[in-house]
């Protein structure tokens, strides 16, 4: 892979085509119903999954727009590291696991061999430039017309159109800290949309912290659409809320990212954006929005959000409009699920080291199964990890926790289901407990708070009231399998 990073998306568009993983529509499609069905109707090739829900897709004249629509950039294992420039995903995690291994340098050479490693992470902090290509064109007061853009529509009970890859840009109001999150918007008219930060998502404590300073003032927003495909993605990554995500992105690109500030307020976006809305939210203003088709596979409920009030757009003077589709798994948002777990992984290994490896199945839509391979070393260990999982970050939303030995293969899940069904007395190895749930999970007895089960499907130990032997798992012994392997040929089967 190169070691530059994208200068910005029409890059890894260059990039996806160059490597086939990009398809161009030629035809007039409508961003109404028609784009999320052509989308679709590729994704449910049955011969790419679970690899790939099919090609990145270019529609260049979408009805009613004269700028360009991608989706399903990310829609692979493959694309992901395209968009992340590794040969695998594990080089991505390796990265992550070499800085978080710095140690404190205990006598002069070992601060010696750690300045490299501090420069190198010194420069990834974003970089404030004076403007940038996402300001070539700009749209002030009654000139905003958001339907200038292909939004899509999706699912036919969906309340409206819906931008679904933004990046939305607050500050805290205490601290001053940037947060970047990714939060649906459900467009109402020319110039507002609704601002789906659910409940736990740090734009909504933005906006709580400041309401309770002054319930009938506004905070500013800027929402970024396209940029780098590290940039674009670092709106859902789960890193610490003391980390800025524009840094952490630049990390991943190897490169800082340039920062411009808005033309209405002072919040800083990327200046490689393609499409840039800005505006505020004013603390006193809710708005119904959805319903929406959703990554769980049904509709998501109407709620109560505030609403976002657009002053500006900035563009390039030819944009592309990058968008994704979510609904009945999988779906794209899989694939930036699955690079998620693969890259974060070392960060739970560190905290929690007698974790072995973590599965999430895309039936299992992020947050309802997470199945663990753990190296058990003492009497209730399965449970303390499930407990450790609940407490961390976006994985507290996980409603289902399985728990299995070390020699599990958890990413073959006919052997999770076997091994786990097969080690289970449901009365002795599954625990229930109350927590916060995914503002999505219709299923819980109230929106945000729901029950949990951890599943111990680990080998019982006599320490842990288990009396009886445990048998051996029936394998064939190795003198046999060579005798038949010498003799297989002349069997002619």
């Amino acid at each position: 892979m190169e070691e530059v990073a994208y200068r910005d998306l029409r890059e890894f568009v260059k990039k996806l085509e160059k490597e086939g993983e990009l398809k161009r529509i030629r035809a007039e499609v409508d961003p109404v119903l028609e784009i999320a069905e052509v989308t679709q109707r590729v994704a449910r090739d049955k011969g790419r999954q679970p690899k790939s829900v099919g090609p990145a897709l270019l529609f260049e004249k979408p009805t009613g727009s004269r700028v360009p629509l991608l989706i399903n950039a990310f829609g692979s294992v493959r694309r992901m590291e395209l968009a992340f420039e590794v040969e695998k995903l594990d080089d991505v995690a390796e990265r992550i696991q070499g800085f978080l291994k710095m140690d404190t340098p205990q006598g002069l050479f070992d601060k010696i061999k750690l300045l490299p490693k501090l420069a190198e992470l010194g420069s990834f902090f974003p970089k404030s430039v004076p403007s940038g290509s996402c300001k070539e064109v700009i749209q002030k007061g009654s000139d905003v017309n958001l339907f200038d853009f292909p939004i899509l529509k999706c699912w036919p009970q969906d309340g409206g159109r819906f931008i679904t890859f933004p990046l939305v840009f607050t500050r805290n109001p205490e601290t001053g800290k940037r947060n970047v999150g990714m939060y649906r918007m459900q467009v109402y008219d020319e110039r507002t949309t609704g601002m789906h930060w659910q409940t736990q998502k740090h734009g909504a404590e933005h906006f709580r912290r400041a309401r309770a300073k002054n319930p009938d003032g506004r905070i500013p927003v800027s929402v970024a659409i396209g940029a780098d495909p590290a940039t674009a993605l670092s709106g859902m990554l789960p890193i610490p809320p003391d980390l800025d995500e524009m840094m952490f992105a630049g990390f991943l690109r190897r490169e800082p990212v340039e920062m411009v500030r808005c033309e209405t307020n002072d919040l800083e976006v990327p200046a490689n954006a393609e499409i840039v809305l800005e505006g505020h939210v004013n603390l006193n203003e809710m708005h119904t929005e959805g319903p929406f088709g959703d990554h769980t596979g049904f509709y998501s409920l109407e709620g109560e959000y505030p609403v976002f009030h657009v002053e500006c757009v900035t563009h390039r003077k030819d944009p592309i409009y990058l968008t994704t589709v979510v609904g009945p798994p999988p779906q794209e948002d899989y694939f930036m699920g699955y690079a998620v777990e693969r890259i974060f992984l070392p960060v739970m290994k560190m905290q929690y080291p007698e974790i072995v490896d973590v599965a999430m199945p895309a039936q299992g839509i992020f947050h309802n199964l997470m199945i663990v391979a753990i190296r058990k070393s003492y009497p209730g260990h399965a449970r303390k990890i499930m407990n450790a999982i609940w407490s961390l970050g976006q994985a507290m939303f996980t409603k289902v926790i399985v728990v299995v030995d070390h020699d599990v293969d958890i990413h073959n899940y006919r052997e999770v289901v076997w091994k786990t069904l097969c080690a289970l007395d449901p009365e002795r190895d599954v625990q229930f407990t109350l927590g916060p749930v995914d503002t999505l999970d219709h299923a819980a007895r109230m929106q945000d708070f729901g029950s949990k089960m951890g599943i111990d499907a680990t080998r019982k130990w006599a320490t842990e009231g288990f009396t009886r032997p445990w048998p051996d798992e029936i394998r064939m012994d190795e003198a046999t399998k060579a005798r038949v392997e010498a003799m297989w040929k002349n069997l002619h089967l």
